[in-house]
């Protein structure tokens, strides 16, 4: 274990650990995306990780996909920003913004101008979603022209550029979890006959695209990814040939020289193996609900490089001096995790903090 607590390069940047904590909504932000009062105080809270993944953060109005989300495209986000990445840097931590296009998996109710949701395909995810009128079903989405997938492109490279300006020392592209990236890898969801439909190489060929004008924007030092290979939720179905893309779309990836690859792992362990070969920067490692024990595995074996924990590190503050210490966790609570106040946010305790009480 004592490896995640050594010291690691990621891009242009040395982290004090490799511990990172993993992108999750938190569904706090106001009305028009700026991050709420209490996002600074969440994020320095957690500060000893080797780096924070910040929620999944909107590039666009059409990106958002649920209720409450930030978003990084304005004046007022980069301000609200601004006050996460002072608070955390001055807590001697690292962040990377991740820039989240919901893509189908969003609803009219929850975006700033209540329009249909856009898709690389006109095809439902066949789920709900939660809007401030209860749960909806998600409605069938717009096919996407080839001028608005360029486009989208285009705002992701703006929101890189507005996340540099924030403050943030990098951004992470969410190409994992059904959302626009995948949408696009996936057969199910993509059924396009243009360049960015078909085969492997145009079905990857949106990722690309985005990680590259973002490294051109802002540097690959500070540009990354996270992919979730074989994940099969909301309709996403990556069919026979997913593996295959995978090992393309990683070996092109590989040559901008990406501050590192996270991937959220899905149990293809020969898949993750050929990643780890084919990716010759810094890889990152989520494994859903790896056990307490189980911390530290992947480094120690030379998985990973470094190893992220999303209920863990949301329900701990002090995430990296309780596995230093062997120190009992507090248990996430998950009628906490989506919107409300500091409840569940803010407010679990420290070691110290209980300790006292």
């Amino acid at each position: 274990m004592s490896t995640v607590f050594e010291p690691v390069s990621v891009g242009r940047y040395t982290l004090q650990n490799r511990l990172v904590m993993a992108p999750m909504t938190r569904s706090r932000a106001q009305f028009d995306g700026t991050p709420g009062a209490l996002a600074a105080e969440y994020y320095a809270q957690r500060a000893s990780v080797g780096l924070i993944v910040t929620e999944g953060t909107q590039p666009s109005d059409d990106g958002q996909g649920y209720l409450m989300t930030p978003g990084i495209y304005t004046d007022a986000h980069v301000a609200g920003w601004k006050h996460v990445t002072n608070a955390v840097h001055a807590k001697g931590g690292h962040v990377f913004i991740q820039l989240m296009h919901a893509g189908r998996m969003s609803h009219p109710d929850n975006t700033p101008h209540h329009r249909q949701a856009v898709a690389p395909s006109a095809i439902a995810p066949g789920t709900g979603m939660f809007t401030a009128k209860g749960m909806q079903d998600i409605p069938v989405p717009r096919a996407m022209s080839t001028a608005e997938v360029r486009q989208t492109v285009a705002d992701f490279a703006l929101a890189a550029r507005r996340a540099i300006n924030a403050g943030a020392d990098g951004v992470e592209i969410h190409g994992a979890n059904a959302y626009l990236v995948q949408q696009f890898i996936a057969p199910s969801a993509n059924t396009r006959t243009d360049e960015y439909g078909g085969s492997i190489e145009n079905r990857a060929r949106f990722a690309i695209e985005v990680a590259t004008a973002i490294a051109h924007e802002i540097g690959a030092d500070r540009t990354a990814i996270r992919l979730s290979p074989g994940m099969a939720m909301w309709g996403i179905d990556e069919g026979a040939e997913g593996p295959a893309l995978y090992r393309y779309l990683v070996a092109e990836l590989d040559k901008l020289g990406l501050a590192y690859l996270h991937v959220a792992h899905q149990g293809n362990e020969s898949l993750l193996a050929e990643i780890r070969a084919l990716w010759r920067g810094t890889l990152i490692v989520n494994r859903p609900g790896r056990p307490r024990e189980q911390v530290g595995a992947d480094t120690a074996a030379g998985v990973a490089d470094l190893e992220s924990y999303g209920a863990m590190v949301l329900a701990n503050p002090d995430f990296v001096e309780r596995i230093k210490t062997d120190a009992p966790m507090n248990e996430p609570r998950r009628e906490g995790f989506f919107g409300g106040t500091e409840k569940f946010y803010t407010d679990y305790p420290t070691l110290s903090e209980a300790n006292a009480a």
